[in-house]
């Protein structure tokens, strides 16, 4: 069975008073030694976590009642116990009793919760029948490491989990696909029983991350990236403050950024801080996606609310799309998808906006012209490098501004066919180094000659660099490329990559909110993260 399309049914009922109380924040201790778990407690609590998980697993030397009592006495925050064995993916290979007898002494000795596995929960939960503290709860989990079952098999286990006595339900499945999600989120909202839902792997990454709007009872967040307790597994910090966690509620609108990879993306950092600054109720994930169209049939209430769009999805997203706007549908790509309040889904190319204001003002700096009703692109000479999805935004944006569009390309016929939907002229990227038709022309790169790792390159020499007194570059890794650094040198107004970036972002989170973009913020995140 595939992934139900998540509804706005779906949703309401979550907000219906199962939602007793906002989901809690648990931390893993994973130190090898006693000590090393209280100085990470320590770290738990400085973060902000809620809840600190003691895996006795991890420990290389046990010795229940000493090491348990300063464990349990010695934290400042709540308790979760945990002995994994080796058969559920722990590291425990001891004896049976002895772990379960752990266990229930770390509940005589005051643990706020234990974790038990389902294989073996009906016999721990009648062992200590009638013998629960009041403020006491037994976890009982399920771990699939394969894949994430059909709703009707997750459905059959949490009733399964729920007949052993469990207080929390826990189940953890694997995502082969970001829609593997929505089956959890599902029933993590029409659960009865305090549940805990997770889907690990980077796939499911936003069932970590969204856990308070479907209501989970908690989520796990790793003190630091190198110490998770299960793939996947975001930091707390991260939580905190990137998605910020605290935040979300059943009614939070989730935006996001949809592509592969997608994890080294800025976008959740400047989009959840303008949320937060202007006390929107959004968040903004990643969304590590393979197949967007069962992406975009999957998720298709009007809470997912909208996304960025990157490689390599530009394209094929534009076949899911209800609307187009009529220059993306020009430039062929999109990355920028808002869902309407009706439920259609709309489509932008904010990367030509971007590019082309900031080049837009370059040219006025350089004539110190008081910004006009035209655009000072009019009539100019505008050479594109490149014919890839960026050209395409550069050549279309200028020849809409009345620029007079020459497209440059490796494979000429790339070229070519680019050059005659914006009425322009072709040539190959050779043909470049001595064509000057005349002076004060704009150049636009939007090859990959000069990116990091190869920084020393540059699509074009110094000396027919003297010819243009606009150069902008696509590339943003480095930020100073080497064609800039030459562009400059030979006295033409530089044009950085970043500006695309932030002002692509603005476009975004216009269409997004309605709202102006928080431009300072934007640029001051850019410029301390990028």
């Amino acid at each position: 069975m595939g992934s139900l399309p998540f509804t706005v049914s779906d949703l309401q009922a979550s907000t219906n008073g199962a939602r007793s109380s906002p989901t809690l924040l648990c931390t893993p201790l994973m130190g090898t030694t006693v000590d090393q778990m209280l100085i990470e407690m320590g770290k738990a609590k400085e973060i902000g976590a809620d809840v600190v998980e003691i895996r006795l697993d991890c420990l290389r030397t046990f010795n229940p009642r000493p090491d348990l009592e300063i464990l349990i006495k010695r934290s400042s925050l709540p308790t979760l116990v945990t002995y994994r064995p080796i058969w559920e993916g722990g590291q425990y290979e001891g004896d049976e009793n002895k772990r379960q007898d752990a266990l229930r002494l770390a509940m005589e000795l005051g643990a706020n919760y234990i974790d038990v596995e389902l294989e073996v929960a009906h016999d721990f939960n009648s062992s200590i029948y009638g013998k629960k503290p009041d403020n006491f709860k037994v976890i009982v989990s399920s771990h699939n490491f394969h894949n994430t079952p059909s709703a009707e098999a997750i459905g059959n286990l949490v009733a399964r989990i729920q007949a052993t006595g469990a207080d929390i339900v826990k189940i953890a499945t694997t995502a082969l696909d970001i829609t593997d999600c929505a089956r959890i989120f599902q029933i993590m909202v029409h659960s009865q029983v305090p549940t805990i839902g997770i889907v690990m792997g980077e796939r499911g990454l936003i069932s970590r991350l969204l856990s308070p709007k479907f209501g989970g009872y908690l989520t796990y967040g790793a003190l630091e990236a190198g110490a998770i307790s299960a793939p996947g597994q975001p930091t707390a910090k991260d939580l905190l403050d990137l998605y910020n966690f605290r935040l979300i509620g059943p009614d939070t609108k989730v935006y996001g950024i949809i592509g592969k990879p997608v994890g080294h993306s800025k976008s959740p950092l400047l989009f959840n801080a303008a949320f937060k600054s202007v006390g929107l109720d959004a968040v903004y994930v990643h969304y590590l996606v393979d197949d967007v169209e069962k992406f975009f049939n999957t998720y298709s209430s009007i809470d997912w609310s909208g996304c960025s769009c990157t490689i390599p999805h530009k394209e094929a997203a534009l076949k899911c799309m209800d609307d187009i706007d009529p220059i993306a549908k020009k430039i062929g790509a999109i990355n920028n998808i808002v869902r309407r309040p009706d439920g259609k889904l709309i489509a932008f190319n904010t990367d030509y906006i971007g590019a082309i204001s900031a080049i837009e003002d370059g040219l006025r700096g350089l004539n110190g012209t008081i910004p006009s009703a035209g655009s000072p692109l009019a009539g100019k000479l505008f050479v594109v490098l490149g014919a890839g999805g960026a050209g395409k935004s550069l050549a279309y944006g200028a020849a809409q501004k009345g620029a007079r569009v020459v497209v440059a390309n490796r494979t000429f016929e790339r070229a070519k066919e680019l050059a005659d939907k914006v009425g322009g002229q072709a040539m190959t990227l050779a043909e470049v180094e001595n064509f000057h038709p005349e002076e004060g022309m704009v150049l636009a790169n939007t090859t990959s000659v000069g990116m990091k790792p190869k920084i020393d390159l540059t699509p074009i020499s110094k000396e027919a660099l003297k010819h243009y007194c606009v150069v902008f570059d696509a590339i943003y890794t480095p930020k100073d490329t080497r064609l800039l650094r030459e562009a400059r040198e030979t006295g033409a107004v530089v044009v950085y990559g970043t500006e695309m970036l932030i002002r692509q972002g603005f476009e975004q989170y216009k269409n997004f909110t309605g709202l102006p973009a928080p431009e300072d913020l934007f640029r001051q995140l850019m410029e301390k993260h990028a």
